[in-house]
């Protein structure tokens, strides 16, 4: 089977600056995303989405630094322990419907160690914001997104990373959550739409171009068929 094409990162990726410093080694998928058009209102709205323990959180991060510190809403904040995945409307309500005024968006961020909804917390209308955890890549979001990111990790290995980080205490919740996982992406599967597919290596990350990204047909992303990018 052929291998999927990858995003081409620009020379200076992984260059040092004429300054002495050493770019973020994101850079290269930072610069697409920034020219992409606003797709929620002003906002570029870019989804993360994977099983748990895929590594999500952490990939937002980087890309959010690589970003210049855009802002990343967590969805671990708009779930809940009685809605693990219906929360939609609250989603649309709090923070799509802001965001496409170019209005900042509050939401009432989640404590699950307290089992309640927290004060309202600001989201600005950021050029980039990042929406990252399971089902950011839901269909009833899809319209809303300049693109979609899959963490490419097989869902096995991610339920068992996750377990290994949060420990015994969590087991039960996680022997809920597995099957509740497992029907959502039966019922509204993510991977099949997403436009990057990333992968965490060695070196950093290898970003593939996924089938929503071949079927946009979007010219202003370089495609290679070489060797994978490393960013």
């Amino acid at each position: 089977m052929p291998r999927p094409p990858t995003l081409v990162e620009t020379a200076d990726g992984g260059a040092a600056r004429h300054d002495g410093r050493v770019p973020h080694p994101l850079n290269g998928l930072a610069r697409t995303l920034r020219r992409l058009p606003p797709s929620c209102g002003p906002v570029r709205l870019v989804a993360v989405d994977g099983h748990a323990g895929s590594g999500k959180s952490t990939f937002a991060a980087e890309l959010a630094a690589a970003l210049g510190g855009a802002p990343v809403l967590h969805l671990d904040d708009i779930a809940s322990h009685e809605q693990l995945f219906d929360w939609t409307g609250r989603l649309q309500e709090q923070v799509i419907a802001p965001l496409r005024e170019g209005a900042t968006a509050r939401y009432a961020p989640y404590d699950w160690r307290e089992r309640r909804f927290g004060p309202p917390r600001p989201l600005p209308p950021a050029p980039v914001v990042l929406m990252e955890g399971v089902g950011a890549g839901r269909r009833a979001l899809r319209p809303y997104l300049a693109r979609l990111l899959w963490m490419e990790l097989p869902c096995e290995e991610s339920w068992a990373r996750g377990r290994s980080r949060d420990g015994e205490e969590q087991r039960d919740f996680w022997d809920r959550w597995v099957p509740a996982e497992r029907r959502h992406f039966a019922d509204d599967p993510s991977r099949r739409y997403a436009d990057l597919l990333v992968r965490q290596v060695t070196e950093g990350y290898e970003v593939l171009v996924g089938l929503g990204g071949r079927s946009r047909g979007d010219q202003r992303v370089t495609l290679s068929d070489g060797p994978s990018s490393m960013w």
